[in-house]
């Protein structure tokens, strides 16, 4: 866990006007437990969102003041409510295919130069490591199977994870409106999507596809009970939510459970820079360790 954050914020006054009482404490208390949660830093502009946004929890709680709230999640018994507010208070902004080119990297510097020897029985493992409601890993599987049309019938798997158990559910429920779905590519579509008996405006990803999928939920600054080295990373658009020394200790925690030559994928805005570093740039977000996937 990362040691919780002091913010400047500490007084009585009055954040934001509304309904709910919500002191510069109230946001310094809620701020220092999403840190030590989940490694994720909570500015102090950000008083307005956070209160729009437990706002809601108060209402469904039955609490009259953030004060009440505060002293509610951090009770040691109140798992699910602290689970409830960083759900709440994270972003997951995913779809298909997001950010395609990494998609084309993925199958051109991973799955193609290795498909030869998985197809003769070398294990592969990619990781999804934030996947909010599951259109990364889907999309994933979806390029493993245009290069490894047997995927299913080799030892090839794809981890997806997600710190809200909200998004974990949906990821494996693997279920999506036809809006969500334009994305996919159209022979894509026809061949691996079909639609949702009970709700026919709904499409789930055939069987196949979500076999090759297992999905968990997981802390990235929590424990990992990985054991095996993975070929490929996506950790998008993840990493900007946390301070420096966070950012680099998710970074050296990544670097040992990568098979030589390995890929990480990132967000635009996200750089694997700390001193000693193994990462090499391959440019496009893309970053490598030393060495050659065979």
């Amino acid at each position: 866990m990362s040691t919780a954050r002091v913010y400047r914020s500490a007084d009585e006054t009055k954040l934001v006007e509304g309904e709910f009482a919500f002191t510069g404490h109230d946001f310094q208390r809620i701020a220092s437990l999403l840190y030590g949660e989940a490694g994720i830093t909570l500015p102090e502009g950000k008083a307005t969102l956070v209160y729009s946004r437990l706002a809601k929890r108060l209402r469904t709680l039955g609490l009259a003041t953030f004060r009440e709230y505060c002293d509610m999640v951090e009770a040691p018994d109140q798992l699910a409510e602290r689970q409830a507010m960083m759900a709440a208070l994270t972003t997951n902004v995913t779809r298909f295919f997001r950010e395609p080119h990494h998609f084309d990297l993925l199958k051109s510097q991973v799955l193609q130069p290795l498909a030869p020897a998985v197809r003769a029985g070398r294990r592969l493992r990619l990781w999804s490591a934030a996947c909010s409601s599951g259109q990364e890993p889907y999309s994933m599987a979806l390029t493993l199977l245009e290069t490894l049309p047997d995927a299913g019938r080799l030892d090839v798997r794809i981890l997806a994870t997600d710190i809200d158990p909200n998004m974990v559910a949906a990821a494996r429920n693997a279920t999506y409106s036809e809006d969500l779905i334009e994305a996919i590519p159209a022979a894509m579509r026809s061949r691996w999507l079909e639609r949702d008996p009970e709700a026919r405006h709904l499409w789930r990803l055939a069987q196949e596809v979500r076999d090759l999928v297992r999905v968990q939920p997981l802390n990235l600054i929590g424990d990992w009970p990985m054991k095996g080295r993975f070929d490929a990373i996506f950790c998008r658009n993840v990493v900007i939510y946390f301070d420096d020394a966070t950012q680099e200790r998710v970074w050296k925690r990544f670097a040992p459970i990568l098979n030589p030559g390995a890929r990480l994928y990132v967000g635009h805005s996200e750089r694997v820079g700390y001193e000693g570093s193994p990462f090499i740039s391959d440019g496009l977000t893309a970053w490598r360790v030393p060495g050659v996937l065979a």
